[in-house]
């Protein structure tokens, strides 16, 4: 197992490599297997990239995210042009049914609401507002209501995560109850677990995933 300083190095490393980020701008500890990320970065879009970056680091369990987003003052936008703005990126993202999303900003924080068919689609608006400039955070609090009234089977979804060569499903069970798919067991990289509940959103009918696997980078050394 990685020592609470390899890990530390390994995501410090991770956060390097990545062209749009600054090391100098964020601070990385770790503590048995859960790294926190601290410090000050001028774009949402640069926030995400850290968080993602740390996850693909082998030994990562949990991530604890405290970085914040502070614009140069010829950055600030009102929230009503963030608004329009991100109206416009939800039209022109052909991912995004049209006149289905709502969106609110407050204090630069973007809010989406509404109903969708498919996850895809919900993390496609998400995605659609990351690199707009006066954007602090997004709350993505669309809710999937599935337009199949297919019965979810088990098997379909053991199948679609069995068919994936980058997750080793040998300890992931999957329970089905209505239009809700439970993951649960063992994985050993973030990426596992992010990659699983993802295939499992594409299961027609669903309305909701419980992804409850455990990262735990030593499971695979043993």
């Amino acid at each position: 197992m990685k020592t609470n300083q390899e890990l530390q190095t390994d995501v410090e490393n991770a956060i390097k490599w990545e062209p749009l980020l600054n090391p100098a701008e964020i601070g990385v500890t770790a503590k048995d297997g859960v790294v926190s990320l601290t410090g000050v970065v001028d774009s949402y879009a640069k926030k995400l990239e850290a968080e993602n970056a740390a996850k693909k680091v082998i030994g990562v369990k949990a991530l604890v995210e405290k970085i914040e987003v502070k614009f140069p003052s010829a950055w600030t936008k009102t929230n009503a042009e963030i608004a329009n703005e991100v109206l416009t990126a939800l039209k022109l993202n052909w991912s995004v049914p049209k006149d289905k999303v709502t969106v609110k900003v407050e204090d630069g924080w973007v809010t989406l609401e509404g109903e969708l068919p498919w996850n895809y689609q919900k993390e496609a608006a998400k995605s659609a507002v990351h690199y707009l400039t006066g954007v602090k955070g997004v709350i993505n609090n669309i809710k999937i209501k599935s337009e199949t009234h297919d019965a979810i089977e088990k098997k379909d979804v053991e199948h679609a995560i069995g068919r994936s060569w980058s997750v080793d499903d040998s300890d992931i069970q999957v329970a089905v109850s209505g239009t809700t798919v439970t993951l649960t067991g063992t994985v050993d990289s973030w990426y596992q677990k992010e990659e699983a509940g993802r295939i499992a959103w594409n299961t027609p009918g669903i309305w909701h995933v419980k992804n409850e696997l455990v990262v735990d980078y030593y499971y695979e050394l043993v």
